[in-house]
C-alpha cells in the first residue's frame, strides 16, 4: 500500500532528454518526456487509440506521438493530431501527472491532482552548490519493496557487518553507538555519534586518518520517501561533539552528504535514487569520484541483502519478526507512512 498524495522522484532531470521514459511508479505506468520548450511533461503510458505504450514512440515538437498509429498528445495528455483525420475523436486524451524539476529532481504526483501543492517538495539545495558540495548521482532498480529498503536507512546498526569494507569498519562501533532519536511531524530524525572510534575503510582512503576518529551520522526522513544524511569524523579529542544542535556546520573535518530517494516501482520493487556530495576536497574531482565509487560499491552489498531478504519474506510471509533496540528510528518512520496511508483512507 502506498501514500499517494505526496511528491515522488520519478526520474534525475539528466535521465529525460530527447527520447521518452518510461517508468512504472507505484503501480502505474508512466512516460516522461519534454516538450519543445524543454519543459517536463508525465502521462500516463498508454496511448487512448489501441493501448500501445506511449514510450515506444518519440517526441515531436506537439508532444509525444504513440508509436503505434502516430497520435500525437501534448503535455496535458490532450490528443492534438490523429494522422488522416481532420478533427481529433471527443474523448482522445490520456492522463496526465503534475511534474515538478527542482535539484536534478524530476518530481511527480500520483493522486489527486488538486492536492499537488508545489511547497511540500523537499528543498536539497547541495546538488546546486558545486563549489560547496560537488555531488554524483545514480539510481538503481531493487527487487525489494520499498519499505524494506527504508528499514535498511533507518538502522545504521547493519553498517559493521554488510559494509565492514567500506564505511562500516568495526561492528562493535556501531551497535555501542552513543543515539538520539526525535518524532518529526512528518518523520523521523535521529543522530548517531562514534566517539574515539577506528575509522572504516572508506574515511581512511579518502582523507588518511592516521589514528582514531569522532564520527558522527545525522539522518531526517521526511514521510513517505526521503532520507536526507550527513556523515562525517574529525580526528579524536578535537571537539566534534559540542552539542546535539542538528546540521551545525563542522570546520576542519572530513564530511559529506548523502541524498536518499526511495520511489516505489511495485509493492515488491523500488526505484533508489541517491547522490553523494563532497563537503572535504572539494576543489579535486577525484575525491568526489572515488566518493562515489565507494557509497555506490556499498550499495550495491545492500541491493545484495535487501533482494535476498524480499524473496525470503515472500516464500516466508508468516514469520514472525522481533524488534531490537536499533529499530526505534525505523518504528518511528513505519508509523510515519501509516498515518499518512489512514489519512487518505479515511478521505
Amino acid at each position: 500500500m502506498f501514500v499517494r498524495n505526496a511528491w515522488y522522484i520519478a526520474a534525475w532531470s539528466d535521465e529525460v532528454a530527447q527520447s521518452p521514459l518510461g517508468r512504472r511508479i507505484l503501480g502505474e505506468p508512466v512516460v516522461l518526456f519534454r516538450d519543445s520548450a524543454g519543459a517536463i511533461a508525465a502521462l500516463q503510458d498508454r496511448c487512448c487509440h489501441r493501448g500501445a505504450p506511449l514510450s515506444l514512440g518519440e517526441v515531436v515538437p506537439r508532444g509525444i506521438q504513440c508509436g503505434y498509429h502516430g497520435l500525437v498528445f501534448d503535455s496535458a495528455g490532450q490528443c492534438v493530431l490523429v494522422p488522416g483525420d481532420h478533427k481529433v475523436p471527443p474523448g482522445a486524451q490520456v492522463r496526465s501527472y503534475p511534474v515538478v524539476e527542482r535539484d536534478a529532481f524530476v518530481w511527480i504526483w500520483m493522486g489527486k491532482p488538486e492536492q499537488a501543492d508545489r511547497s511540500l517538495i523537499i528543498d536539497f539545495p547541495y546538488h546546486n552548490d558545486s563549489r560547496n558540495w560537488p555531488h554524483q548521482h545514480t539510481m538503481m532498480r531493487l527487487r525489494s519493496g520499498y519499505l524494506l529498503v527504508l528499514d535498511n536507512l533507518m538502522d545504521l546498526s547493519h553498517l559493521g557487518y554488510v559494509h565492514k569494507g567500506t564505511v562500516g569498519g568495526d561492528a562493535t562501533t556501531h551497535v555501542e553507538a552513543k543515539m538520539r532519536t526525535v518524532r518529526t511531524p512528518n518523520g523521523v530524525r535521529f543522530e548517531r555519534w562514534m566517539i574515539d572510534s577506528v575509522p572504516p575503510p572508506t574515511y581512511v582512503k579518502a582523507v588518511g586518518f592516521k589514528g582514531k576518529v569522532d564520527r558522527w551520522q545525522e539522518i531526517e526522513f521526511v514521510a513517505p520517501n526521503a532520507v536526507l544524511q550527513w556523515n562525517g569524523a574529525i580526528d579524536a579529542g578535537t571537539g566534534a561533539l559540542h552539542d546535539w544542535k542538528y546540521d551545525r556546520p563542522r570546520e576542519n573535518c572530513f564530511s559529506f552528504r548523502l541524498f536518499h530517494g526511495i520511489t516505489p516501482e511495485t509493492e515488491n520493487s523500488s526505484f533508489y535514487f541517491w547522490s553523494s556530495a563532497n563537503g572535504y576536497s572539494q576543489n579535486d574531482p577525484s575525491a568526489t569520484r572515488q566518493l562515489f565509487d565507494e557509497i555506490a560499491r556499498t550499495f550495491e552489498q545492500d541491493k545484495a541483502v535487501l533482494e535476498a531478504q524480499q524473496q525470503r519474506l515472500l516464500e516466508l510471509p508468516d514469520g514472525p519478526l522481533v524488534e531490537i533496540h536499533g529499530d526505534a528510528a525505523r518504528i518511528h518512520a513505519r508509523r510515519a507512512i501509516d498515518r499518512r496511508i489512514a489519512t487518505e483512507q479515511a478521505l
